[in-house]
């Protein structure tokens, strides 16, 4: 199968992914409280519960993919939600509730490490990158297409919509797991770091000590914060502080999700001979820029220049995401050594996964405490993040800083950063010769 055919079927999976992910998402706690009866604050809870639980899944996944392949993880994870998927409609009190949504959260906390390694094993150089753009598109646009789906099925105010949405939901998954499933992947040694050096740096331990790495996703962060306030402290913000309708937050929505949609992959493109940190930097300082101008919305007497001024802030926001966004994505997988790159990549998605639990009670006491002044807290930590990301550019691998060409081969840094201590060279020396022969 020819590279693009590859790629191709590689994006088939992720729109119908996330179309089918688009049709439950927004209905999801209404759904439960319609089959269970339960009060909606008490599902939220569970939900909540479930999701934190899940997040036991994030370093099982970096081991799973180090050692059978980030296509076996990802194929299991889409089964994984199809199955307790199927499981909704007999689900009609707490406990099968918590069970069947911690499954699914299994399947959603392995998705990120697990498809990101992928792209890293069908595609190289800037193709990744291109790659990375693309999916963050479609999928924007596939989850919008979701929604609309499920809206246009629950206009018809039958209760049998609900379970047509989910049963086409699990179906979504499981043609996604079988387009992932036949796509080839280079064979790999499993975890072979691992079985080179049994006794010393394996596993996890070398992600811990690989400290340029570990900085870049503390970083990210604060950036993911930065990120929480589309769905968590901007509706309230705009509101509540500054006292416009709730129609006005959809529209913001619509801002950003069709302008990531539309100029996602245009943007890579243009940042193909970009350093990718300095284009991260430059997003994350965007990002401080629309913070900054939100908080001066506060200041505003109203009228049709707040609500101008809301539209060109989430649009500056937008630009920042579009900067930052698939490239962070790219100069995480390339920085990943390949061995070990699912716990590389499981460890980072926790700098997402932290922010996500806790920005609902972080964003929304900062609210309380000053909204004004929540904005200048976001936008310190992004300069935080811009700043950081520039002073570690030179201890990061050269390939994930600059993007290579798709046929280029790994320079050594690659495959010899400069935060592997001398004994971990040592340890992993054979296996990095066979890794240079299979390329």
């Amino acid at each position: 199968m020819t590279s693009k055919g590859i790629q191709a079927r590689y994006m088939a999976g992720m729109v119908i992914d996330a179309t089918g992910s688009g049709m439950y998402l927004p209905l999801s706690l209404i759904y439960f409280h319609h089959t269970t009866g339960l009060p909606v604050g008490r599902v939220g809870a569970i939900v909540s519960a479930a999701a934190i639980v899940g997040l036991l899944a994030n370093p099982l996944t970096g081991v799973l993919v180090d050692r059978f392949g980030a296509r076996a993880v990802v194929v299991a994870g889409y089964l994984l939600r199809a199955a307790a998927f199927a499981c909704y409609p007999f689900v009609h009190s707490a406990v099968p509730l918590f069970l069947a949504v911690m499954v699914v959260a299994f399947g959603d906390v392995s998705f990120s490490p697990s498809v990101h390694s992928l792209v890293a094993d069908i595609a190289r150089g800037t193709t990744r990158d291109k790659l990375i753009a693309a999916q963050r598109s479609l999928r924007n646009a596939g989850l919008g297409a979701g929604g609309l789906l499920a809206g246009a099925a629950l206009a018809v105010s039958d209760a049998r919509a609900f379970t047509v949405i989910i049963a086409t939901s699990a179906v979504a998954f499981t043609v996604a797991a079988a387009l992932i499933r036949s796509i080839p992947v280079r064979r790999r040694q499993p975890d072979a770091v691992a079985d080179t050096a049994p006794g010393d740096g394996v596993g996890y331990r070398l992600v811990v000590r690989n400290r340029p790495f570990l900085a870049l996703a503390l970083l990210n962060m604060f950036t993911a914060f930065g990120y929480m306030v589309l769905s968590v402290s901007l509706p309230i913000y705009v509101t509540m502080s500054l006292g416009q309708p709730p129609s006005l937050v959809g529209a913001v929505y619509a801002v950003n999700t069709i302008g990531i949609a539309v100029a996602q992959i245009p943007v890579t493109r243009a940042l193909a001979h970009v350093r990718r940190s300095r284009a991260v930097a430059t997003g994350a300082s965007i990002f401080g820029v629309s913070f900054l101008s939100f908080a001066v919305l506060g200041m505003t007497a109203g009228g049709a220049v707040l609500m101008a001024g809301i539209f060109a802030a989430t649009a500056i926001f937008t630009v920042g995401e579009l900067l930052h966004g698939a490239t962070m994505s790219a100069l995480v997988v390339n920085a990943a050594p390949e061995q070990t790159r699912g716990r590389h990549l499981a460890i980072y998605q926790l700098s997402w996964a932290v922010p996500s639990a806790l920005a609902p009670a972080v964003l929304t006491a900062l609210l309380a405490f000053s909204p004004t002044g929540m904005w200048f807290v976001l936008a310190a930590g992004v300069a935080v993040t811009a700043v950081g990301v520039l002073r570690l550019e030179p201890h990061l691998p050269a390939e994930a800083v600059h993007p290579q060409p798709p046929d280029a081969p790994p320079p050594p840094a690659a495959l010899e950063p400069d935060t592997v201590r001398p004994e971990l060279r040592e340890a992993t020396a054979a296996q990095l010769v066979r890794t240079r022969k299979e390329h």
